[in-house]
């Protein structure tokens, strides 16, 4: 209990100014601190927590984003276009990585529906890559059937960004 006590003499709460005073002396904070608000500070922590998230829930590996995005949203972390930028980046760059690893693989090793959708519709499919498990295996087989890249990148990023977009209008 002691160290809080001398805590709160040295720290001042929200509203009790600009100076603390100390065992020695009486100092005064630079006004730029106090001109930093906490969202501010968590906004670029918030946002790269999100990006993080999002790239990894577009990989191979299993997660998802969409509660990231959701609670930087309403917990006012951030606003709703940095964050749907930020998302959406994200999910597309770790969609591409999911694309790339479909280049890698041998002929003999990938089919299934994902392949049978890809052969059917093309890069436009990719519009599904925010879909849960489909989408990643959307992306292996536009990677493994060389759809071209920038088609693929495109409609990764359209479909991810309806997504996150649609989140965000129900939040805000």
């Amino acid at each position: 209990s002691a160290p809080v006590a001398q805590l709160d003499r040295v720290l001042p709460s929200e509203g009790s100014g600009r100076t603390f005073e100390s065992s020695r002396a009486r100092h005064s904070f630079p006004s730029v601190v106090f001109a930093v608000s906490r969202r501010q500070l968590n906004e670029p922590i918030g946002l790269g927590a999100l990006f993080l998230s999002s790239f990894l829930a577009a990989t191979l590996l299993p997660g998802g984003s969409e509660f990231v995005f959701a609670g930087m949203l309403a917990s006012g972390a951030a606003s709703l276009w940095p964050a749907l930028a930020v998302a959406t980046l994200g999910n597309t760059l770790g969609g591409s990585s999911s694309y790339l690893v479909g280049r890698l693989v041998p002929d003999r090793k990938l089919g299934g529906r994902a392949l049978e959708w890809a052969r059917r519709w093309g890069s436009p499919v990719l519009l599904l890559s925010w879909v849960p498990i489909i989408g990643d295996a959307l992306c292996v087989a536009a990677g493994w059937m060389r759809f071209n890249i920038w088609w693929s990148v495109l409609f990764m990023a359209l479909g991810k960004f309806g997504r996150y977009y649609l989140i965000g209008r129900f939040m805000v």
